[in-house]
C-alpha cells in the first residue's frame, strides 16, 4: 500500500516538473522564434536605418556645437554628446524622446491581429504550450530587440564622439550614460506594451496602429496645452492679483498634469540624470534658494530625484503590458 502510493506520488511529481519545463520550452521556442523573426524582417532594418541616420545626425550637430557648450560649462564634457544640439539638429536625448514611441509601436502594433488575420494564431494555440506564452513571448522578444537597439546606438554615439574630441569619460559620467540608457529602454518598452494592447484589441493592424500614434502624437504634443489650458481655468493668472495668488497653484497642477504624460515624464527623468545641475525637479521658492550653494550632484543624489520617475514609467509598462495579457487570456482565438 505505501508503494503505491510513493509510485503515485512520484508520478504526479514528474508530471507537475514536465507541465513546467514545457511551459518553460514552450515560452524559450516562441521568444527564440519571435527574436528571429523581428532580427531578420526588413522592418527592423528599417528602423535601425533610420535610427542610426538620426544618431548620426545628433552626433554631428554635438560635435560642431561642442565648444560653445563647453565655453559655457566645462565640467561633464562627455555628457554634452548626449544632450548638445547644434545648428537647427536636435541632441540624440531628444531624438531618442521623439523617436523611441516610434520603436516601440512599429514592434507591437500587429503582433497579435496579424497572426489572428493569417490564421496562424489558431496553429499556435493548438501546439503544447500555454497561452501566456504566446503574449510573454512576443513582449520578450520586442524588448531584445529595444535593448539592442538602444544600447548599441548609445555605445555608437559615446564612442564616435570620443574619438572625435579626444574626450576621455569619467566613472560618473559613464554611469549616467547607463542610467539614461535603461530609462530609455523601459520608456519604449512601455510603448511597446502598449500597442501589443491595441493588436489584442483591434483586429486589423492599420487599425492599432493608428490608434498607438494618435497617443504617441497627443502625448507628445498636446499633453502640454490641456494641461496648460486645465490649469489657466483652475488658478487663473491674467491679473497681477490673480498671480500673486495662483501662480504656485497653476505651476503645481501644470506640472502634476504634464507628468501623465509619458513623455514628459521620460524628458524629465533623463533630463535631470544628464545634466548634474539640475537640483530639484519641484517647484523651488524663493525662501529655498537663499543661502543655497552652487555646484553639482553627485550620481546618487540625481538617482534620487528620478527614482520616483522610473517607478512611474515601469508602473505604465506593466499597466499597458497587463491590459495586453489579460485581454488576450480572455479572448476568444477559434473562429
Amino acid at each position: 500500500m505505501t508503494a503505491a502510493v510513493l509510485k503515485k506520488e512520484k508520478a504526479a511529481v514528474k508530471k507537475e516538473t514536465g507541465n513546467q519545463a514545457g511551459k518553460h520550452t514552450g515560452l524559450m521556442a516562441l521568444y527564440h522564434k519571435e527574436l528571429a523573426d523581428h532580427l531578420r524582417s526588413n522592418r527592423f532594418l528599417i528602423i535601425l536605418l533610420l535610427i542610426l541616420g538620426t544618431s548620426i545626425a545628433s552626433l554631428y550637430g554635438a560635435v560642431s556645437g561642442l565648444s560653445d557648450a563647453i565655453s559655457q560649462d566645462s565640467n561633464f564634457v562627455f555628457l554634452k554628446i548626449y544632450t548638445t544640439s547644434g545648428n537647427s539638429i536636435p541632441s540624440f536625448m531628444s531624438i531618442i524622446a521623439l523617436m523611441g514611441p516610434f520603436v516601440g509601436l512599429t514592434l507591437g502594433f500587429d503582433a497579435i491581429n496579424s497572426e489572428r488575420n493569417n490564421g496562424t494564431l489558431n496553429r499556435l494555440v493548438a501546439q503544447p504550450i500555454y497561452r501566456d506564452s504566446i503574449i510573454i513571448g512576443k513582449f520578450l522578444a520586442g524588448n531584445a530587440v529595444i535593448m539592442i537597439m538602444v544600447f548599441t546606438m548609445g555605445i555608437f554615439v559615446g564612442a564616435v564622439g570620443v574619438m572625435a574630441t579626444g574626450l576621455v569619460p569619467q566613472t560618473e559620467e559613464v554611469l549616467r550614460v547607463l542610467t539614461f540608457l535603461i530609462f530609455t529602454v523601459v520608456y519604449m518598452d512601455f510603448w511597446l506594451g502598449l500597442s501589443i494592447l491595441f493588436s489584442v484589441v483591434c483586429r486589423h493592424s492599420a487599425t492599432s496602429a493608428m490608434a498607438v500614434i494618435a497617443l504617441w502624437i497627443f502625448f507628445t504634443i498636446f499633453m502640454s496645452m490641456v494641461a496648460n489650458i486645465i490649469a489657466n481655468a483652475a488658478y487663473p493668472i491674467t491679473t497681477q492679483y490673480q498671480a500673486m495668488l495662483n501662480t504656485m497653484n497653476n505651476y503645481t497642477l501644470k506640472l502634476g498634469l504634464n507628468r501623465i504624460s509619458p513623455y514628459y515624464l521620460y524628458s524629465e527623468a533623463v533630463s535631470t540624470v544628464m545634466n548634474p545641475t539640475v537640483r530639484s525637479v519641484n517647484v523651488v521658492t524663493m525662501q529655498q534658494l537663499e543661502g543655497a550653494i552652487s555646484g553639482y550632484l553627485s550620481f546618487g543624489q540625481s538617482l534620487l530625484l528620478v527614482w520616483p520617475h522610473l517607478t512611474g514609467l515601469i508602473a505604465l509598462m506593466l499597466v499597458a503590458f497587463g491590459g495586453s495579457y489579460i485581454g488576450f487570456m480572455r479572448q476568444e482565438i477559434r473562429n
